[in-house]
């Protein structure tokens, strides 16, 4: 279905047979995405090719559950706008109704999830950037026998939890991966653009490319408001000193950085961590040098998908280790093929 992508070694520090062990990461996260994409036309009764009816086509005949989606997004940010959409095709399909929430605090985004079980949920998908403050939601959720998946951030905090799967990428192999490819370009001193302190998958991020390039420095900015976003931004451009890349870690808010970066008439490189149409369009263009996708509209579906396999068999994708979506670098390269569907929002 997609182009594709430049995928990041899981091992990003191991050279000694990096093409054989990707490829086989790679199978068996093919495989596992296989399974549940295909499991509503397998045998047994549970698909319904729909008949004469076009409103059916392609849908179950199982049992309608209710799942409620939990994530921290914030306001803006268009990249839960994937997550969501992937989400919805799962449960139109799955004859699940998907009940979506999202704070972007975690003891809120905890008090949504108890919602959720006093509802009378079926299943949970949810985030745990905030995995302190999410714990004990998701244990009493399970308690209450609601199963739960994660996706997107706190992988390891997900399964400590209870989770019985997670889809994600890993966010230090990612941002090894990012480091890598900088290093590459002859880049040693980034900026690491972080909008939301406390979150553990984007420390992890500028953690990994610091792994790689030991001078790479953070800055932090308040993700809820893009004005003061770009005004810590810009004073940050004007005084970088030897910096030499700016790395934002969202769609809309590397596209800012890119305004204010070209504002400033600044040489400084431009890459982003997540990908949208205008960041596809943008490196297209040479504005900014690469992107990472995790592709989120595929988080959002195997969130969901997982839940209907989980009520409709037990299954429980991944045995145990995270299902990856990423990290793949969009580049030049590629960066054609991927808006396409990128302005189809689908990546």
């Amino acid at each position: 279905m997609y182009p594709a992508s430049r995928t990041a070694d899981p091992h990003p520090h191991n050279t000694s047979g990096r093409r054989a062990r990707t490829g086989t990461a790679l199978t068996a996260v093919l495989g596992v995405a296989a399974l549940l994409l295909t499991a509503c036309s397998d045998a047994g009764g549970r698909a319904d090719a729909g008949g004469d009816d076009p409103d059916r086509a392609g849908g179950v005949d199982t049992e309608e559950r209710t799942v409620y989606l939990i994530t921290h997004a914030v306001e803006g940010d268009t990249f839960w706008d994937y997550v969501r959409r992937g989400a919805e095709e799962a449960a139109a399909k799955d004859n699940i109704n998907l009940v979506y929430n999202s704070h972007r605090e975690g003891a809120q985004q905890a008090e949504l999830i108890q919602s959720a079980i006093d509802a009378g949920a079926d299943g949970i998908a949810v985030t745990m950037a905030k995995p302190d403050a999410m714990t004990p939601a998701v244990q009493r959720a399970l308690d209450a026998d609601v199963p739960v998946v994660s996706l997107n951030a706190g992988e390891e905090e997900a399964f400590d939890a209870g989770a019985f799967a997670h889809f994600g990428q890993n966010e230090a192999v990612a941002g090894a991966a990012v480091g890598e490819y900088l290093e590459e370009e002859g880049i040693e001193h980034p900026i690491c653009v972080i909008q939301e302190q406390g979150h553990v998958g984007l420390e992890a991020r500028c953690d990994g490319i610091r792994d790689v390039l030991p001078d790479t420095e953070n800055l932090y900015v308040e993700g809820s408001d893009m004005t003061q976003v770009a005004a810590t931004v810009r004073a940050k451009v004007d005084s970088a000193g030897g910096a030499d890349a700016i790395i934002g870690l969202g769609g809309p808010f590397t596209m800012t950085i890119l305004d204010e970066v070209q504002s400033a008439g600044s040489d400084i490189t431009v890459g982003s961590f997540d990908l949208n149409a205008e960041i596809a369009e943008a490196v297209v263009d040479g504005d900014i040098l690469f992107a990472v996708d995790q592709q989120p509209w595929l988080q959002g579906y195997l969130a969901v998908d997982s839940l209907w396999l989980n009520f409709n068999g037990g299954f429980e994708p991944g045995g145990g280790q995270p299902v990856l979506t990423g990290p793949s670098i969009v580049d030049s390269e590629n960066a054609e093929a991927v808006l396409e569907y990128a302005e189809e929002g689908l990546r």
